[in-house]
């Protein structure tokens, strides 16, 4: 556990050893595939893909398989790292009964996006539009139809660009999280311990 390459090996081992145990699970029923994609915090394009599937007891499951770094967001790089990732665990495309994504027009393009290609495929994957990502798209109209929480998130958007637009700013306002951090440690309103009070960049409200 001195090593950090050994340390790697083990989490690589340990994630294997789990998707093995997966798709074991999963065996030779059909399943569906709810997908997105994000940047991570070191600026890479992601595609997060998860399996969900009805189990031998009759329980609806849902497993992560994986994440795969994609070049692009163009519908023929998400097509060909979603057919690796099939290619890699055995799975096969005509077990796929769902597919689910977010309202983007390169995943849910009902012509040139990825379900197309995926239902030209195999016409049984049938395409939802993710419910988490409807959900999110009815709190945010309801939030703005709301005109003090609109408000709210204005003034918290126009705060954190000014702040982080000047160096200046954002010492000066670190400072003075700082001192009244110290000030309320010393009138015991507040206490440390491991992992409070740790300095973070302000980052945009959403």
């Amino acid at each position: 556990m001195t090593s950090h390459g050994i340390q790697l090996q083990l989490c690589q081992a340990c994630a294997e050893e789990t998707t093995k145990a997966i798709i074991d699970d999963i065996g030779d029923i059909n399943f569906s595939l709810p997908v997105d994609e994000s940047r991570d915090a070191s600026i890479k394009e992601q595609m997060a893909m998860v399996l969900r599937y009805v189990d031998k007891h009759g329980y609806a499951i849902e497993r992560f398989i994986g994440i795969k770094h994609v070049g692009d967001t163009r519908v023929a790089s998400l097509k060909a790292a979603l057919d690796g990732m099939f290619l890699k665990h055995g799975l096969s495309m005509s077990k796929l009964r769902g597919q689910g994504y977010n309202g983007a027009s390169n995943m849910r393009g009902e012509f040139r996006g990825l379900q197309r290609l995926i239902l030209d495929e195999n016409p049984y994957a049938f395409y939802i539009h993710c419910f988490a990502h409807q959900l999110q798209l009815v709190v945010v109209a309801v939030a703005k139809c709301c005109s003090s929480v609109l408000d709210f998130f204005n003034h918290v958007t126009l705060i954190v660009n000014t702040v982080n637009a000047s160096c200046r700013r954002h010492d000066e306002l670190a400072q003075e999280q700082h001192d009244n951090i110290v000030s309320q440690l010393e009138s015991r309103e507040i206490f440390s311990g491991r992992g409070k009070d740790q300095a973070t960049n302000l980052v945009r409200p959403s």
